[in-house]
C-alpha cells in the first residue's frame, strides 16, 4: 500500500516550520517571498501531495495561496481542530517543530473530502477581508450605543455621538466597496443574485454568504448546515437521553442566517408556517427560529449548485 506524502506547517510572523511525513523530514523557512519559495521547493522535492496549516490570523494566507499555485493540496484548519487532535494523541509537549509533526499527523487522519477551509484566490481573500472590516465596524457600533445609553455627561454624549457618525460613515464607504468588489466578479455577482432571490436574504446576509461560506454550492444538505452552524449534534450516551444542539461551524455565518431567518417568517408564508408548526407542537421560539435557518441555508447551498433562484411556488419539506 501506498503511503500518502503530507506536511504539516505550523505558521508564525516570522517562520514556518514544516514537518513531512511518512519521511520525518523537518525543516524552518522564513515566513516571506524568499521563503515561501524554497518552501514550495523543498515539498515539490519530498514528493508531497497534501500540504495542512493551521488558520493564524491571516498569516498563513501567503504561504497557502503560494503553495496552491504551486499545484499542491492546501487546506488550512482551524486551531480548535489541532488542539483536539493533540489531545487524542496525549501530546503535552508543545514546540514550533512539534506543532508540525502534530499538523502533518492531523493531515494523515483527516478525510480527503474534508470540505473546511479550502485556500481561496487573492480576490476572494480580499473581498473577505471587506466582509470582516464590516463585521468589526458593526460591533464597534453596537458597542458604542450601548454606551451612548448608559452615558450621561454631555461632553461624553458629544463624543460618543461623533464617533457614532463616523463609524457609520465608515460603514458605508466599506460596503460600497463591498458591493462593488462583488458586482465586478461575474461569477460572485451571479451567487448573489441567487442568494438575494431567497425570502429573507438581503445584500449583507448574501454577502455574508458569499465571502464566509465560499465552498456554498459543492456541499451536500449536511455539510452545508454543519459549516454554518445550525446542523443540530447528538448528545447521548448509555442511557441519557439529551437533547441535540447545535454547535460549530462559523459564527458570523450564523448569525446572518439568524437574521434572515427571522426576516423570512415575518415575509414569507412557507417560511411563517413552518415556523408556526414547530411553536404549536411546543418547541422553544428560538429553536424554530434556527430550524427555519436551517433550512435557509440547505436551501441557499442547493440554489447555487442548480444556479436556478428561488421558486415562490415550492414548498419548503
Amino acid at each position: 500500500m501506498t503511503t500518502l506524502c503530507v506536511a504539516g506547517i505550523d505558521v508564525s510572523k516570522a517562520r514556518l516550520d514544516v514537518f513531512v511525513l511518512p519521511q520525518r523530514i523537518s525543516g524552518t523557512f522564513n515566513n516571506g517571498c524568499e521563503g515561501i519559495a524554497a518552501l514550495t521547493g523543498h515539498l515539490k522535492q519530498h514528493n508531497v501531495v497534501r500540504v495542512v496549516l493551521e488558520a493564524t490570523g491571516g498569516l498563513e494566507f501567503p504561504a497557502a495561496r503560494a503553495l496552491c499555485d504551486a499545484g499542491l493540496s492546501v487546506t488550512r484548519v482551524q486551531p480548535g481542530r489541532v488542539r483536539g487532535f493533540r489531545r487524542f494523541v496525549g501530546k503535552r509537549a508543545k514546540t514550533d517543530t512539534i506543532d508540525a509533526e502534530l499538523i502533518a499527523r492531523f493531515a494523515l487522519a483527516m478525510p480527503q473530502d474534508d470540505p473546511r477551509q479550502s485556500v481561496p484566490s487573492e480576490r476572494a481573500e480580499a473581498i473577505r477581508s471587506l466582509s470582516a472590516r464590516r463585521r468589526q465596524l458593526v460591533d464597534l457600533l453596537v458597542q458604542e450605543k450601548t454606551r451612548l445609553r448608559m452615558t450621561r455627561d454631555s461632553f461624553v454624549l458629544d463624543s460618543l455621538k461623533a464617533v457614532i457618525a463616523a463609524l457609520n460613515a465608515e460603514r458605508d464607504r466599506v460596503e460600497a466597496a463591498l458591493s462593488k468588489a462583488i458586482a465586478a466578479d461575474e461569477g460572485l455577482a451571479e451567487k448573489a443574485d441567487l442568494l438575494r432571490s431567497i425570502p429573507g436574504v438581503g445584500p449583507v446576509v448574501a454577502s455574508v454568504l458569499i465571502t464566509d461560506l465560499p465552498e456554498l454550492g459543492t456541499l451536500n444538505r449536511h455539510q452545508a448546515a454543519s459549516l454554518a452552524g445550525v446542523a443540530p449534534h447528538p448528545q447521548r450516551s448509555g442511557t441519557s437521553q439529551r437533547g441535540d444542539h447545535i454547535g460549530g461551524g462559523r459564527a458570523c455565518v450564523r448569525t446572518a442566517l439568524y437574521m434572515a431567518a427571522v426576516a423570512a417568517i415575518r415575509c414569507n408564508p412557507s417560511f411563517r408556517v413552518f415556523y408556526k408548526r414547530l411553536t404549536n407542537d411546543g418547541k422553544p421560539n428560538k429553536l424554530a427560529i434556527i430550524a427555519v435557518a436551517r433550512k435557509l441555508i440547505v436551501l441557499a447551498n442547493a440554489i447555487v449548485k442548480s444556479g436556478h433562484p428561488w421558486n415562490p411556488a415550492a414548498a419548503l419539506d
